[in-house]
């Protein structure tokens, strides 16, 4: 049963898809970003403001779309170590895959959610010299979910979404165990070429 309505809705988005939209363009904005840190002596600290670059692609009809995105995004968080009475700083450049499904409700406003992939390029601590001995192994990549509100104005797209890890971005800090998940509040804007 599960196979046959996964099949009929890929059959309805698809047919509604047909190429009667198609834009591209680039994309650039900012990020509110927290990470939420559960683990004994430890808690998250302050957000920490952020960026992303890159550029969307939109397919779909008059009322359902598919809106992968390609983006380089600097973003992080603080960890406060109650252990040792300190703060982390930590900082990530990724490469961030959402793919967005979205439904037009009038002919400028949208609704979207869906997952997003993110594979970390690189990451740094703060200017705390107890931070870089924490030794805090972030995953390579991760899988997270975004869900949020459009507006569609002439050519400018502008969008503000929630974002959140599904899985640890970091499994422990100074070998004590902890659960580490990334939160974002993302504001962007775009431009349709075409």
């Amino acid at each position: 049963m599960k196979n046959i309505l996964l099949l009929l809705f890929s059959f309805l988005l698809i047919s509604n898809l047909k190429a009667q939209d198609f834009s591209i363009g680039p994309k650039f904005g900012v990020s509110q970003a927290n990470i939420k840190v559960n683990g004994d002596g430890f808690e998250s600290g302050e957000d920490r403001m952020g960026y992303h670059i890159g550029a969307f692609v939109r397919m779909g009809g008059a009322s359902i779309f598919v809106q992968p995105e390609f983006l380089y995004t600097n973003t992080g968080g603080f960890i406060i170590d109650d252990n040792n009475n300190t703060t982390i700083e930590t900082s990530f450049n990724r490469l961030d895959i959402p793919m967005m499904v979205g439904f037009k409700l009038a002919k400028f406003f949208r609704i979207q959610a869906g997952p997003i992939a993110s594979i970390l390029l690189d990451q740094s601590f703060g200017e705390n010299p107890i931070a870089a001995t924490q030794n805090i192994e972030y995953r390579n990549s991760t899988i997270g979910y975004q869900a949020g509100i459009g507006l569609d104005l002439g050519n400018l797209i502008l969008d503000a979404k929630y974002e959140s890890s599904l899985n640890k971005i970091a499994g422990s800090v100074a070998g004590f165990q902890t659960d580490q998940r990334q939160t974002q509040l993302v504001l962007s804007a775009g431009f349709r070429l075409f």
